[in-house]
C-alpha cells in the first residue's frame, strides 16, 4: 500500500512540473511526491531488493590529488542578501527523473545529470545529448524511491586522468561506489572500465545517502545513511565501527582501490573504521564544499519532525558527532531527556510544518547574482522552498527565497559557480535573479 501510495504522489508531482516547467516560480505544492526521504510514519520498511549483480574490474593508474586550494580572499556575506529574490530558469525538460547535476571541470562547459535509473546525460547548451555519457542501468536497482543512480564526483585531474566516480545501490540494495574511466570519446565513458571501490550491505532500501564530492584536500568524500527502516534500529549511526551512518573520506590515489588518509581521525583503528570522517548521520542526501572557503555543509534527513543542516569548518580535524539516533536535529530522538555533550548542533534545523526532506544545497559562487555571494542555499524536496542561510554576528540566520512547485531534488554547480535545481519531474533549472 506504501509503495503504491508513493507511486500515484511521484506520478502527479511529474504531471505538475511538467505543466508548469517554464517557470520555477509558482506556490508551493499541496502534497508531497515521493521524497528522498521515505519512511513510513509508522516506521515502515519498504520491499526486499532484488539478487545481486557484480561490476567488472579492471585497474586504472593512480594520480596524486591536485584540488585547487580554497581561494584566500573569500569573505563573509554581504548585506545586500537581505534583499536578494530568486527565479528558476528551465534548462532542459528532457531528463528522466534526474537527481544530481555537476561538471566535469574541464572547461566544455558542459553538464552531467544522473538521472535515478542508473544513465548520466550529457546537458550542452540546454540540449540533451542523444547518447547518455554513461548507462550502468543493468547493475542498478532503481525500484524503491531512495534507490538507484545516486551521486556522481569528477576526479580534480579529469581533464588530464578522465577518472570519475559514481555511487548507486545496485541490484542487491548494497550502497556501492565505484570508478569509471572516460573512453576515447569525451562524451562517452567506457562502461567497461568500473571497478568497485566498496559495497557496503544495506539492511533496508531506504537511507542509502549517495553523494560524492572532492574536498579541497584532494580527497573523495562520500556519504552513506544509517541503513534505513527507521529509528535507526540497527544502531549504525552512533557505531564508529560500521560504515552507514557516516561521511567516509578517502584517498581514491593511493591504495588498492583506495587508501585511508593518514590523518583521517581513526586511521589507526580502534574502535573506528578508518574511513570514517564524520558520524551521527541519518540520511546525508546532498552536501558541499564552499569552493572559496571549503567550509563543509551538509543536509542531513530527518526523521518524523525535524530536518537539519550541519556545518563543518576548513581545516576541521574530522570526529564529529552529529547526533542521530540520540537526538533529531537539536531534540531528543523518542526520549524526555538525552545526552547533548560530545554531539555536534546543527546550524539550522526546521520543522515538518515546513516540509519533510531537506536537500542540502552550496554556498553560491558564481558572477551572476552577485547579492547572493557567499551565501548558502538549500531546499526542501516536499514543499518545493528554496531558502539561504548566512551567518550574521555569530547566528545563522535563514530567509525563504523561493517557493517552487518543484520536487527538489538536488543542487548543482556549473565550472563557473553559477547554481542549477534538478526536478524529480523531469526538469533542470538554472537558478538566476528575478527581474
Amino acid at each position: 500500500m506504501l509503495n503504491q501510495r508513493l507511486l500515484i504522489v511521484a506520478l502527479c508531482a511529474a504531471l505538475l512540473a511538467a505543466c508548469g516547467a517554464e517557470s520555477g516560480r509558482t506556490a508551493a505544492p499541496t502534497s508531497a511526491a515521493a521524497t528522498p526521504e521515505t519512511v513510513d510514519p509508522g516506521g515502515a520498511a519498504a520491499a526486499s531488493p532484488a539478487a545481486p549483480t557484480d561490476l567488472p574490474a579492471t585497474s586504472a593508474p593512480a594520480e596524486e590529488p591536485t584540488a585547487a586550494a580554497p581561494d584566500a580572499g573569500a569573505t563573509a556575506a554581504p548585506p545586500a542578501q537581505a534583499d536578494a529574490t530568486i527565479d528558476l530558469q528551465l534548462v532542459t525538460g528532457d531528463l528522466r527523473q534526474p537527481i544530481f547535476v555537476t561538471h566535469a571541470g574541464d572547461g566544455s562547459g558542459r553538464l552531467f545529470v544522473v538521472e535515478k535509473g542508473g544513465t548520466i546525460a550529457i546537458v550542452r547548451d540546454g540540449k540533451r545529448a542523444e547518447k547518455p555519457f554513461l548507462d550502468i542501468s543493468a547493475l542498478v536497482n532503481a525500484r524503491g524511491s531512495e534507490q538507484g543512480l545516486l551521486g556522481l564526483a569528477f576526479h580534480p585531474g579529469y581533464k588530464s586522468s578522465g577518472r570519475f566516480f559514481v555511487y548507486y545501490t545496485a541490484t542487491n540494495g548494497d550502497n556501492t561506489v565505484a570508478r569509471y574511466q572516460v573512453s576515447g570519446d569525451p562524451d562517452s565513458a567506457d562502461p567497461a572500465s568500473g571497478v568497485v571501490l566498496f559495497a557496503v550491505p544495506d539492511p533496508a532500501p531506504n537511507h542509502n545517502g549517495g553523494m560524492l564530492a572532492f574536498g579541497p584536500d584532494g580527497y573523495l568524500y562520500a556519504g552513506l545513511g544509517d541503513g534505513g527502516s527507521a529509528g535507526d534500529p540497527w544502531g549504525n549511526g552512533q557505531n564508529r565501527g560500521a560504515l552507514l551512518g557516516k561521511l567516509l573520506r578517502l584517498d581514491v590515489d593511493k591504495g588498492d582501490p583506495y587508501a585511508i588518509p593518514p590523518d583521517n581521525p581513526w586511521a589507526s583503528g580502534g574502535d573506528a573504521r578508518g574511513e570514517v570522517w564524520a558520524y551521527g548521520l541519518r540520511n546525508p542526501w546532498r552536501f558541499s564544499f564552499d569552493r572559496a572557503t571549503g567550509d563543509l555543509y551538509i543536509g542531513d534527513v530527518g526523521q518524523n519532525q525535524y530536518e537539519e543542516i550541519d556545518f563543518q569548518p576548513a581545516g576541521s580535524k574530522g570526529g564529529q558527532n552529529y547526533g542521530w539516533n540520540i537526538r533529531e536535529a537539536t531534540h531528543c530522538y523518542q526520549a524526555q531527556s538525552c545526552q547533548a555533550e560530545g554531539l555536534v548542533d546543527p546550524i539550522h534545523e526546521y520543522s515538518h510544518a515546513e516540509g519533510c526532506s531537506v536537500t542540502g544545497g552550496y554556498v553560491y559562487r558564481g558572477a551572476a547574482m552577485p547579492e547572493l555571494q557567499g551565501i548558502y542555499l538549500f531546499g526542501d524536496y516536499c514543499s518545493g522552498t528554496i531558502w539561504s542561510l548566512h551567518q550574521t554576528a555569530g547566528q545563522w540566520e535563514p530567509r525563504e527565497l523561493l517557493q517552487s512547485k518543484l520536487s527538489i531534488s538536488s543542487f548543482g554547480e556549473d565550472e563557473a559557480g553559477e547554481l542549477y535545481v534538478t526536478d524529480l519531474g523531469g526538469g533542470l533549472y538554472r537558478m538566476v535573479a528575478s527581474q
